[in-house]
């Protein structure tokens, strides 16, 4: 499952798995060993069986035995962290509540309110070349800006939370950028307990449920790992549909709809979701060893046959894409009104936005857990980069302001010296939030 064969077509293995049974023996990397769900009904039996199948990876057999070596590339994914991923029982409820309380006090305005200066922003960086990867321009920087906000950063630890979780998706000196990311976060944690904000970060702190600064910092990876890449995949998964000549703008296809095919057809997180079994188990043919892991295929489940009729008609309750059982996605909400913010947001500032080659020569990234493009090229007609100085401009009026000031003495720049500013301050720099 990690090489360019699955990437291009995963779902030639999804079907031979399940030719021989609901679930079948994969490789995630080299000397990665599962079993993988692909059958409906299988891995729901899973995914809500907490006391059979448990999620704590410190039972991972192959792990302990020293049989996986520390710089295999889905140790980051599947290692253990004290988060609600990789934890069960009484443990698990303390943690899930401190973060689905915390992520209720997020309302669909503010989220709005959150994506839409950023969607301006990155729009301004591109919008005057006529061209753009619209993957790596856009749907990926988005999330992370949005959750810098979300977490309440400031400037330098904002750029290397920024940097630091794109190195750990993409592979790139893992372990290095995983020092870095635990640094950022435990000074992150450490200013709001400080000087709390209105942020997710300082209600997880307020939280009655007392998180530990281990907890708390590991509460964060989650929300970023498990929000981030799923949301750059889903923005740009949608984007490849609504630009290509199969179900695009010409068809009347909306927003809406087109996220909804993304979910059951090319599901952003399309393998995850790593379970252990506590004892011998017989999975419908296939049986797996007590902690091996299992790994759930929400793509291989979405596109059981036994699913036909529900994948007709897109019974949105039907597919898997948010998981099921006690450890399904707390943020399915706000995860819809990001993505359909991002989108509204774009293809309203570039009305004839096109795809720059056919959606078939579009390359997908190898790895076994997402269903991810490399880059989604795009040419449009070139609009002035001046959606930033309309909103502060906006924002000025709205505050009784007699003369706007333009956006270089709004926010004129702090470059520090010898230090690269990165997205997130620069961001900061131009537009005050």
């Amino acid at each position: 499952m990690h090489d360019a064969s699955f990437a291009a077509d995963p779902q030639a293995l999804y079907d031979r798995l399940r030719a021989h049974a609901p679930a079948g023996p994969v490789e995630l990397a080299p000397g990665a060993d599962a079993t993988l769900v692909v059958g409906h009904e299988m891995a729901l039996r899973v995914l809500q069986n907490t006391e059979l199948f448990a999620r704590d990876a410190r039972r991972w057999k192959a792990l302990n035995e020293g049989r996986i070596g520390m710089d295999n590339p889905v140790l980051p994914m599947m290692a253990y962290r004290p988060n609600c991923l990789f934890t069960d029982g009484a443990v698990h409820l303390r943690l899930r509540k401190a973060v689905t309380d915390s992520l209720a006090r997020l309302n669909i305005t503010r989220i709005r309110r959150d994506v839409e200066p950023i969607a301006d922003y990155l729009l301004d960086q591109f919008s005057e070349r006529g061209r753009a990867d619209l993957l790596n321009d856009y749907a990926k920087l988005l999330p992370l800006l949005l959750f810098n906000k979300l977490f309440g950063c400031p400037a330098d630890i904002g750029d290397t939370l920024t940097t630091s979780m794109s190195a750990i998706f993409d592979g790139k000196d893992a372990l290095r950028a995983n020092e870095d990311l635990t640094a950022c976060l435990m000074e992150l944690i450490a200013l709001k307990r400080r000087q709390p904000g209105d942020d997710v970060t300082s209600w997880l702190i307020q939280h009655p449920a007392g998180l530990t600064d281990e907890e708390l910092k590991d509460q964060l990876v989650m929300l970023m790992g498990a929000g981030v890449e799923p949301e750059r995949n889903l923005i740009g998964n949608a984007l490849t549909l609504l630009l290509s000549d199969a179900g695009g703008r010409q068809s009347g296809m909306l927003i809406e709809e087109a996220l909804d095919h993304v979910l059951w057809n090319e599901t952003p997180i399309a393998n995850y979701a790593t379970h252990y079994p506590v004892q011998d188990v017989d999975l419908g043919g296939h049986v797996v060893e007590a902690g091996t892991p299992v790994v759930i295929s929400f793509a291989g489940a979405n596109s059981d046959p036994a699913l036909a009729e529900a994948r007709r008609t897109r019974s949105r309750g039907a597919h898997l894409a948010w998981g099921a059982g006690p450890h399904a996605c707390p943020a399915k909400d706000p995860a819809q009104v990001i993505a359909i913010t991002a989108l509204e947001r774009l293809l309203n500032a570039l009305p004839d936005l096109t795809l720059a080659v056919p959606r078939e020569e579009l390359q997908w990234r190898p790895g076994p857990f997402h269903r991810a493009l490399v880059t989604l090229p795009a040419t449009f007609s070139p609009s002035p980069a001046t959606r930033m100085a309309a909103a502060l401009q906006r924002r000025a009026a709205s505050a009784g302001a007699e003369q706007p000031l333009p956006v270089a003495q709004a926010a004129p720049a702090r470059r520090e010296s010898g230090r690269r500013k990165g997205f997130w301050s620069s961001f900061l720099d131009v537009f005050r939030v």
